[in-house]
């Protein structure tokens, strides 16, 4: 049934799928007000996943501390919410533009070190920088340390709250869906991709490889720098291991949905981010208690038999249905 649905929908032209896409999009708050929480949280899923297979998919750079622009989005909007005196709405944008500059810039620093390792060696290399910020973040007074931060309140009523975050992370998650779909069309994607195939020849090729490496990392960091921001104050309060830098929950999954719709892919991440989120949501409401245990077997699977991805799994039926 998923793989029909799916066949359908690239049998639209494009435009046609984005608008309506768009539309449900803007509709669904209203006609499930009760899900609202739960679908910009969709929204961040969707970003997390785009973001990471920048990196993972197109580059063939698998990064496991991805989730340290995360936290660096939420603690940057967070200390310019706290010490601008600016009113509410004014400090957010300001806060969320700061994260993801923060964000990015922080990307260029680390990947003229980072970015030079490759293999196992860089994803054990970003892992251990998730952790160590993590522990730098739980240790830091002026960002509340072990304590965590609290947000400042939202001026209005928690109907309203949630609408709010909704059409934050929205299109958030639209601009980046964009804005990648864009750079996969230009010279610049096909470096992306020639280096995920064969580093060594495209550096033969001429490509400057680390400049290329480390402006795909820092794009992938502006977009979860912003989505930090906003998941922050969301969320209501940060906390340096849990939430900011929570490797195991955010910093996992964004992994586990690209490889779930496809990697290397414009839509796989989307639609991985799709059928996790559902899950996981279904999993938290009807597995009370097992909840966990049901989302690390459901890990297993994906990462059993779902190795090339929804994406992969129906080029691939395509591909033997011709022959």
């Amino acid at each position: 049934m998923m793989d029909a649905f799916i066949d359908r929908a690239r049998r639209l032209p494009e435009p046609a799928l984005l608008a309506a896409i768009a539309l449900a999009s803007l509709a669904a708050p209203f006609l499930m007000p009760g899900l609202v929480t739960q679908l910009a949280f969709f929204w961040l899923m969707v970003v997390l996943a785009q973001s990471w297979d920048m990196l993972g998919g197109q580059m063939g750079y698998n990064s496991f501390g991805s989730i340290v622009f995360f936290g660096i989005g939420c603690y940057a909007c967070a200390v310019v919410q706290r010490d601008s005196g600016l009113p509410y709405f004014e400090a957010l944008a300001l806060g969320i533009g700061v994260a993801g500059v923060a964000a990015l810039l922080f990307a260029f620093l680390s990947g003229a070190v980072l970015l030079g390792i490759r293999g196992h060696y860089f994803a054990i290399a970003t892992l251990g920088l998730g952790i160590a910020a993590g522990e730098i973040a739980a240790g830091w007074d002026y960002v509340g340390a072990g304590s965590g931060m609290a947000m400042p309140l939202y001026p209005g009523a928690l109907g309203g709250r949630e609408l709010f975050f909704y059409f934050l992370l929205f299109p958030i998650a639209a601009l980046c869906f964009l804005t990648l779909r864009a750079i996969y069309r230009t010279r610049f994607g096909l470096a992306l991709n020639a280096i995920r195939d064969d580093e060594d020849k495209a550096e033969a090729m001429g490509l400057q490889t680390t400049r290329i490496k480390t402006a795909a990392w820092a794009i992938s960091a502006f977009f979860l720098g912003l989505a930090g921001a906003v998941t922050g104050n969301m969320l209501g309060f940060i906390d340096p291991r849990d939430v900011a830098f929570s490797g195991a929950t955010f910093g996992v999954w964004m992994v586990l949905m690209a490889i779930l719709g496809g990697k290397g892919t414009l839509w796989g991440p989307v639609i991985g981010a799709a059928i996790f989120h559902l899950t996981k949501e279904l999993f938290w409401a009807y597995l009370l208690g097992w909840q966990r245990v049901a989302l690390g077997l459901l890990i297993v699977v994906i990462v059993l038999f779902f190795p090339q991805g929804i994406m992969g799994f129906l080029a691939a039926r395509r591909s033997g249905a011709r022959a």
